[in-house]
C-alpha cells in the first residue's frame, strides 16, 4: 500500500447490488476505489461514471492494482474470480452465498489460508442492528422460527430459494444455536423460475433445539422475521423494521394469580448494514482480526443449504 494511498479496492460485477458496494467504497474513509469491473459494458459504463473510477471489461485487469476486491457476480463465477483474487494475495469480500458447491468452498478456504488473505462472505443480516442486539440475550434455544418471504424477481434465479434467502436465515440460526444438525426435514416447489422458489425446512440440532424456517420468492409481500424461544423467555425480530420484542417471565406470582410478564419493545435505527459489512472486512485487513464471517461461516450455511436444496429436489423428508 502505497502511503497515503489508503486501501486500494476494486468491485467485480456491479449490478443491483454491486453497485451498492461500489458507493459504499467510494466513501470509505482510509480506503480508494480504483475502479470497477462487470461483462455489461452499459453497466460498467454507467457505475464507472456515476463513481469516478475506471471501468474494466475484464476483471483480470484489476490484479496488480488492488489489494481488496467485492465481488457481487452471479454465484457460478464466484469460485473462479475469487480464487484468482486469492492466488493474487487479494483481500476477498464475496457475496453469499460463497460459492455453488461445497468443494468449491472448501478449495477458497485453503487459497486463502495459503496466501494469507482475508475471505469474508457477505451474509448481511449479520450486521442487522436487531440481530447483533441479541448477542447475550440468547442462552439456550428451544425452538426458533424465521419466515423470510419476497416477490418475486428475476434477479437472483440462478440460484434455488434456498441458496437465494433462505441461507440469510440458516447462517443466522447456526451462528445462534451453536450446535451440530442431526436431522433434516424439507420441502418445496417451482412456482415461477426453474428452481426452487418456496421452501419450507425443519432443522434439528444436537442440542436439542429446533428450527422451522420458511423463504418464498413468490410472496405477495415482504417479510423477514426470526422469532426464538427458550426457558422462560421469547425473543421476536422484525429484520426488515429493526424491531426487537423480548417477553420474559416476570416475578413469581402469588397463589391464584396469572404469571406476570414483562415485555420489552426496542426499535434501531436503520442504518447502513452493507456498510457496516465492509467497514468489518476492511477492518479485518488493516487489524488482523478474523472477519465476523469468514469463509468457515459462509461453507457451513452453504453445507446445510445444499443438503436442503439435494433433499427438496429429490422429494425427500
Amino acid at each position: 500500500m502505497t502511503e497515503g494511498d489508503g486501501l486500494k479496492v476494486a468491485v467485480i460485477g456491479v449490478g443491483y447490488l454491486g453497485r451498492f458496494h461500489a458507493q459504499k467504497w467510494a466513501t470509505l474513509p482510509g480506503c480508494r476505489l480504483v475502479g470497477i469491473a462487470d461483462l455489461v459494458p452499459a453497466t460498467c459504463a454507467a457505475v464507472g461514471a456515476e463513481l469516478g473510477v475506471e471501468a474494466f471489461a475484464d476483471w483480470r485487469e484489476l490484479l496488480g492494482r488492488v489489494e481488496a476486491v467485492s465481488i457481487a457476480t452471479p454465484t457460478p463465477l464466484h469460485h473462479p474470480i475469487a480464487r484468482a483474487c486469492l492466488e493474487a494475495g487479494v483481500h476477498v469480500l464475496v457475496e453469499k452465498p460463497i460459492t455453488t458447491t461445497v468443494a468449491e468452498a472448501e478449495d477458497l478456504i485453503r487459497v486463502a489460508a495459503a496466501t494469507g488473505s482475508v475471505l469474508q462472505v457477505g451474509h448481511l443480516e449479520r450486521f442487522n442492528a436487531a440481530v447483533r442486539a441479541i448477542e447475550g440475550l440468547v442462552s439456550r434455544p428451544r425452538f426458533i422460527e424465521s419466515a423470510r418471504l419476497a416477490p418475486f424477481r428475476q434477479r437472483g434465479t440462478d440460484v434455488s430459494v434456498v441458496l437465494d434467502l433462505m441461507i440469510h436465515d440458516i447462517d443466522l440460526i447456526q451462528s445462534i444455536v451453536r450446535s451440530p444438525l442431526v436431522s433434516i426435514d424439507a420441502i418445496g416447489a417451482k412456482v415461477f423460475s426453474d428452481d426452487l422458489d418456496i421452501a419450507n425446512v425443519r432443522l434439528k440440532f444436537e442440542s436439542g433445539c429446533v428450527a422451522n424456517v420458511t423463504a418464498s420468492r413468490v410472496s405477495l409481500k415482504t417479510e423477514r422475521k426470526l422469532r426464538l424461544f427458550e426457558d422462560e423467555a421469547y425473543l421476536s425480530l422484525d429484520l426488515q423494521q429493526k424491531i426487537l420484542t423480548v417477553i420474559r417471565k416476570g416475578a413469581a406470582p402469588a397463589d391464584g394469580d396469572l404469571p406476570q410478564v414483562a415485555i420489552e419493545e426496542r426499535t434501531y435505527e436503520q442504518g447502513d448494514a452493507l456498510r457496516a459489512e465492509i467497514e468489518a472486512f476492511a477492518d479485518s485487513i488493516t487489524s488482523g482480526r478474523p472477519p465476523l464471517v469468514g469463509g468457515a461461516e459462509g461453507l457451513a450455511a452453504l453445507e446445510t443449504a445444499t443438503r436442503i436444496a439435494a433433499l427438496v429436489r429429490a422429494g425427500a423428508h
